[in-house]
């Protein structure tokens, strides 16, 4: 790992605020140094910044890699058509092989376009935790539970075993790049008692949680049967799911006292306007939750239902969805987006050292090129991040001081065998069905 610097170059940082004519010097992975003019000591590499911009990178808060493998399947199904005729049947032939080529095509496609981290609720963690590592890119990953048996509690299932495991060999590796979440897939595929016992489990191990919570209105109304009344937000509570730092997928459907919970529990809510738009779950109330006190950060979920990785267009989606949903011109800022992209999203990792350009945190950087029509005039350039930007601006990306993508030029994954390994397991798999 050498050092790096960015030289008289634009910078946005974590709160959207521009600054012209910048060096950041890179060292050890992390940024050591800011400033209007070069410093003095010596870099092994320098990078020109004219018609540059800097900006710290891109934290996808939810996502399931290995789902590059079903990019436009089921498409305009309801849905329950989609999970089970075009979902669920092709996920029980993926093997850890096709996850593993499947994982790598969705790293690349995220650092194309400046991911430098996400939060994976999968299975396949094996593979997925060998593309993590061989990539480059920083991950927090979870293996979902999934269990109806009401006489079994989490000690009981072949997750605790494997969890343990996988936080023995995974957690913390590459240099803190990649980190083991517990993982509940949802209140609806779980029973409480498994619920109960997978939250003090995740207490006791001092890990995170991710889980999905009333991404649409038929799981909260089914909920609210099953559990007198509360919403999956209250059951979960009530459960101590919250009690450790806790990631919540999509929050599409919140009722009047979810917000103050969530807020309560300093649980970050992973919004994902695309693939809520696609499935037609509806628009969650972001600024609601803001006003609220919550942490909001933003998602792509799966390409299944996105179909895509490319955080800028969810980015795009994020503030005008609200505006569309609230029939207002007045709603998130560009600077609350960018914010909700960067630096919350790390904090929703735990990765309190990450999402800003700041001396002493991580060097999770990207490089944009706006000397573009459609970037220019830069009279705002938060403004323009998120209504003007293209992912395929991004022209370098780097993690942990390391750059992992540049010029079209991957230095960790080798594109061309990718792609054909996961479009021959594809292929493979539709032949089976």
């Amino acid at each position: 790992m050498g050092s790096f610097l960015f030289e008289d170059i634009s910078m946005v940082d974590h709160r959207g605020a521009a600054f012209a004519h910048r060096w950041v010097g890179v060292s050890e992975g992390c940024i050591d140094y800011i400033g209007d003019h070069a410093p003095s000591g010596s870099y092994d590499e320098r990078y020109d910044g004219s018609g540059k911009l800097l900006m710290p990178g891109l934290y996808n808060a939810h996502a399931h890699v290995p789902m590059t493998l079903l990019r436009g399947r089921g498409e305009n199904l309801p849905l329950d058509r989609w999970l089970n005729e075009a979902i669920f049947p092709f996920e029980d032939l993926i093997e850890d092989p096709d996850a593993y080529y499947a994982s790598l095509l969705g790293i690349a496609e995220m650092l194309r376009f400046g991911v430098v981290s996400f939060s994976d609720m999968y299975y396949h963690s094996d593979a997925r935790a060998r593309a993590i590592i061989e990539s480059g890119i920083k991950c927090n990953l979870g293996d979902s539970v999934i269990c109806f048996d009401p006489d079994a509690s989490y000690a009981d299932l072949p997750h605790a075993s494997l969890n343990e495991r996988l936080v023995r060999e995974y957690h913390g590796a590459a240099d803190g790049r990649l980190l083991v979440d517990y993982n509940l897939h949802a209140e609806y595929t779980s029973t409480e008692r498994v619920v109960r016992t997978l939250a003090e489990a995740t207490l006791d191990q001092g890990l995170r949680m991710q889980v999905h919570v009333s991404e649409t209105s038929s799981e909260v109304a089914a909920c609210k049967e099953r559990h007198d009344g509360k919403t999956p937000v209250r059951y979960l509570a009530d459960c101590g799911l919250f009690d450790a730092p806790t990631t919540a997928a999509h929050c599409v459907w919140l009722e009047e006292g979810d917000f103050a919970i969530l807020a309560e529990k300093g649980v970050f809510v992973a919004t994902c306007p695309a693939s809520n738009a696609k499935l037609g779950s509806g628009i969650a109330d972001v600024a609601a939750m803001r006003a609220a006190g919550v942490n909001v950060a933003l998602g792509t979920d799966g390409v299944a239902s996105n179909n895509n990785h490319n955080m800028f267009s969810d980015m795009y989606l994020l503030a005008l969805m609200q505006r569309a949903g609230d029939c207002t011109p007045v709603g998130l800022s560009a600077e609350d987006v960018i914010h909700a992209s960067t630096r919350c999203g790390a904090l929703s990792q735990g990765r309190t050292d990450c999402g800003c350009i700041e001396e002493g945190c991580r060097a999770d950087l990207i490089v944009l090129d706006v000397d573009t029509p459609w970037m220019q005039p830069l009279g705002s350039a938060a403004s323009n991040l998120v209504y003007s930007a293209q992912g395929s601006d991004v022209v370098l990306t780097m993690v942990d001081g390391s750059v992992v993508y540049r010029d079209g030029v991957y230095p960790t994954i080798d594109v061309e065998r990718v792609q054909y390994e996961t479009c021959r397991a594809r292929d493979a798999i539709l032949a089976k069905l």
